[in-house]
């Protein structure tokens, strides 16, 4: 799914107004009334509505929410904020079709803005996606009231105030949702995790604007759902065996944190690699052989950090399919040597992670060293120590993009809506995960994933898009079962499907 710029959706608009075609107030129709469907199926008559209009397109939602919903028999009261001394045409036209049904309130005045109610639902249509400058005077008292309010809030398409692509300033007045409903697309707004008080839960309604239009955009931005993974994942040859899916080597591990090595090599071992190669500290020996018999143990010369120097003899690095690094390795000066021999003898793609980029942070000629199309799964603050400090997400998501494309890495920026970054510019936000997997463990499951992804010969993008999607889908089946709270990462392992 494309996310677009303000500008293209407006030409997204314009595009389908002509070339369907629809009339501009037949389009505003089909919002409104898909809108209204997502409304009416979450919401019942007993919950009074109150819906603040402005004078523009998104007021003109309003109005036409409000008539459908009282052709419905909602109980609704309609307030038009005059913050202005304009309305559009198409405003104008849905403001004479409600004034037929019933009457309207106008807000001229601060002593005009009404008492909220708690049982009431807010329907915030003041301002849409096009907004520029930040609000102020009585829309701003406006939206304060009804972010003061106990009412349950619904904003149209974005909440008022919320600029859609690029920063706000730091002292803007915005409506803080409980629920957005926006318009065929999301918006880069709502994937940023600084600006979730002011998206709530997001949902998308599909108002039937031009597919072929929206194709042929370009963009940088994409919101990952299952119906793009989908085609992502490889069916099985029923003559395969196991060397039909790659030789995985896991580097995890350090005195008091095996268990990262263990989650590690479970969650590899679960997402479909044919044979897996742990190394680990010679302390983790006999409890990876219990905890994971599927895998192979190479026990590292050192007891308890590891150093690359093998207390037996192992296979060469050239003979694995894919190498991932980092859990629970610690950052002493022998594993860096480790770290930095390690960079520099591979020459695959690889999943660094964890104390390897804390190291890396920390040694930045090494970043140097790692292959390119490498797979780097920071999360926010690690990914401030490889890069700089940032001023607001939009600027954290130009550094994103500028260090994987001056690297050639795939950067996954872990977290909420996960950001991928590619080599070639793009950058794909999850859609998969939940809460409940803020907890230790979780990214090395994910590294497991990755790792086995890359091993069964999949493009690092492929992986690292796919491998992040079942990492959250998986974290989702788990929490549906055990609930948010008592998530933990071997719940996520155990949820794990690929069908």
């Amino acid at each position: 799914m494309k996310i677009l710029t303000v500008e293209q959706t407006r030409a997204l608009d314009q595009y389908t107004i002509e070339h369907e075609p629809v009339a501009p107030l037949n389009l505003m129709e089909r919002a409104a009334q898909a809108f209204t469907d997502w409304y009416t199926a979450r919401f019942d008559k007993n919950r009074p509505v109150r819906i603040f209009c402005g004078l523009g397109n998104n007021g003109g939602d309003g109005l036409a929410i409000a008539r459908l919903l009282i052709q419905l028999d909602y109980t609704v009261q309609t307030c038009v904020v005059r913050y202005a001394p304009r309305e559009s045409e198409d405003f104008m036209h849905n403001h004479r079709r409600l004034k037929l049904l019933a009457s309207i309130k106008y807000i001229e005045s601060e002593q005009d803005i009404p008492v909220i109610r708690p049982k009431e639902v807010v329907i915030d249509a003041i301002l849409g996606s096009g907004l520029s400058r930040t609000t102020e005077g009585l829309v701003q008292s406006v939206i304060d009231a009804i972010n003061h309010s106990p009412a349950t809030v619904v904003a149209v398409d974005i909440a008022s105030g919320l600029f859609a692509d690029t920063a706000n300033g730091p002292n803007a007045t915005i409506v803080q949702p409980d629920y957005t409903v926006a318009f065929q697309l999301p918006k880069l707004a709502f994937l940023l995790p600084t600006l979730s008080l002011y998206v709530g839960e997001w949902h998308w309604v599909d108002i039937g604007l031009s597919r072929a239009y929206i194709e042929r955009t370009p963009t940088t931005y994409f919101y990952t759902t299952d119906q793009e993974v989908r085609h992502l994942l490889r069916t099985r040859n029923r003559f395969s065996h196991k060397g039909s899916f790659g030789h995985a080597l896991l580097l995890v591990g350090s005195y008091g944190k095996i268990g990262a090595g263990v989650l590690a090599s479970r969650a590899c071992l679960r997402s479909g690699v044919g044979l897996l190669s742990v190394q680990v500290p010679r302390c983790g020996y006999e409890i990876l052989q219990t905890s994971v018999p599927e895998a192979m143990c190479q026990p590292d010369g050192h007891l308890h950090i590891l150093t690359g120097q093998p207390e037996v003899e192992q296979p060469e690095l050239d003979t694995f399919s894919a190498v991932g690094v980092g859990p629970g390795i610690g950052t002493a000066p022998e594993t860096l040597e480790m770290l930095r021999k390690l960079l520099a003898s591979v020459k695959k793609p690889m999943v660094i992670d964890a104390d390897a980029i804390n190291l890396i942070a920390k040694n930045r000629d090494l970043i140097d060293k790692i292959p390119k199309n490498s797979i780097l799964t920071p999360h926010p603050k690690e990914f401030e120590r490889l890069t700089r400090r940032w001023t607001s997400d939009y600027d954290k998501l130009g550094i994103l993009r500028d260090f994987a494309q001056r690297n050639r890495f795939v950067v996954v920026l872990k977290g909420a809506n996960t950001a991928i970054a590619t080599p070639d510019g793009t950058t794909h936000f999850n859609s998969t995960g939940n809460p409940g997997m803020s907890t230790g463990g979780t990214g090395d499951v994910l590294t497991g994933i990755l790792t086995a992804l890359l091993a069964q010969g999949y493009d690092p993008v492929e992986a690292a898009v796919l491998g992040v999607f079942e990492h959250g889908r998986a974290g989702d089946r788990a929490a549906d079962l055990r609930g948010q709270i008592g998530l933990t990462a071997s719940d996520v392992i155990e949820a794990l499907r690929w069908d």
